[in-house]
């Protein structure tokens, strides 16, 4: 497996300085990603609760979070190899003419090094603030995904949707990477995995649940890939979480990805065994020094 680093883009952590110094260290360190991504407002009092919390509030690091493609066409002239990609962008705020336009700018200016990883979002309160309609959401995704792979790909770029309409026009910059850049998307439900299959690169999912559950969702979108007779890749976020001997859980007991250095490798080598391609660690040391030596431990058991 190929692996990646989550930077420090959100939160507190979130400086000039610590961006640069990660994203350096984890090329030098030989891995493959860096990631980010995105978060457009920390709702007081929220329409749609937050699942990961009891009280239904986002974390405070969602208070201040930096513009993924910016942020990334920032460290794209601080590097030179490694991949650069978004885990994810939530399509729908977003306009596809300018939103493919700096992603195509991103892969230029990176020399081809751009993923693209999209979701549908969850939040009323963002979909409130991008004066979108929270309704009809997969309609407006599969119309969207299309109409980035016209304005990737077409010399003369027209699109006619129910939610989305593009007149026959020139559209550039075109990206380094052909046929386009890779397009992976976030998202569990059968739509979600017929829209990848249909249109899409892969599959860009959190864990958060079972490992199990993440084995049957991919059996189940690798069936729906053999439907389009299309090849899909998968790419994890995970969030490894590295406790001491005196601390760790009981391995039956335990949260995926969490405990001793060698409990996490068991569960990475798990991954690896389900089929998953690239797998992102989404670290939350301060420490840029400890992250990046807790990523090299973990990261020997997904090769």
């Amino acid at each position: 497996m190929k692996t990646g680093i989550v930077l420090p883009q959100f939160g507190p952590q979130a400086t000039k300085q610590n961006i640069v110094q990660l994203a350096m260290m984890a090329e030098q360190g030989h891995f493959d990603s860096l990631w980010v991504g995105e978060r457009l407002l920390w709702p007081i009092n929220p329409q749609t609760p937050y699942p990961g919390a009891p009280d239904g509030r986002l974390p405070t690091s969602s208070q201040n979070v930096f513009d993924p493609l910016e942020t990334l066409t920032f460290v794209a002239a601080k590097t030179d190899k490694i991949a650069l990609g978004t885990c994810v962008i939530d399509m729908l705020f977003h306009n596809p003419v300018l939103l493919g336009r700096q992603f195509a700018t991103l892969d230029v200016l990176s020399q081809g090094r751009c993923i693209c990883g999209l979701g549908i979002g969850w939040s009323k309160d963002e979909y409130v603030a991008s004066n979108i309609p929270f309704e009809n959401r997969g309609a407006r995704a599969d119309e969207f995904v299309q109409a980035l792979t016209h304005i990737w790909t077409d010399e003369v770029v027209e699109f006619k949707g129910r939610y989305y309409n593009i007149p026959a026009s020139k559209i550039g910059p075109k990206p380094v990477q052909k046929p386009r850049i890779p397009i992976y998307l976030g998202g569990f439900s059968p739509k979600t995995f017929s829209r990848i299959a249909k249109y899409a690169d892969g599959w860009l999912p959190a864990s958060g649940g079972s490992l199990e559950y993440v084995a049957n969702s991919i059996k189940t979108l690798k069936e729906q890939g053999n439907k389009e007779n299309r090849h899909l890749e998968i790419i994890i976020l995970t969030f490894p979480e590295v406790l001491t001997d005196s601390h760790k859980e009981n391995r039956a007991q335990r949260t995926p990805l969490s405990g001793t250095v060698d409990d996490i490798g068991y569960d990475l080598a798990r991954i690896k065994e389900m089929g998953v391609d690239h797998v992102i660690f989404g670290l939350t040391e301060p420490d840029l020094d400890r992250l990046i030596d807790t990523a090299k431990q973990i990261s020997k058991f997904a090769k």
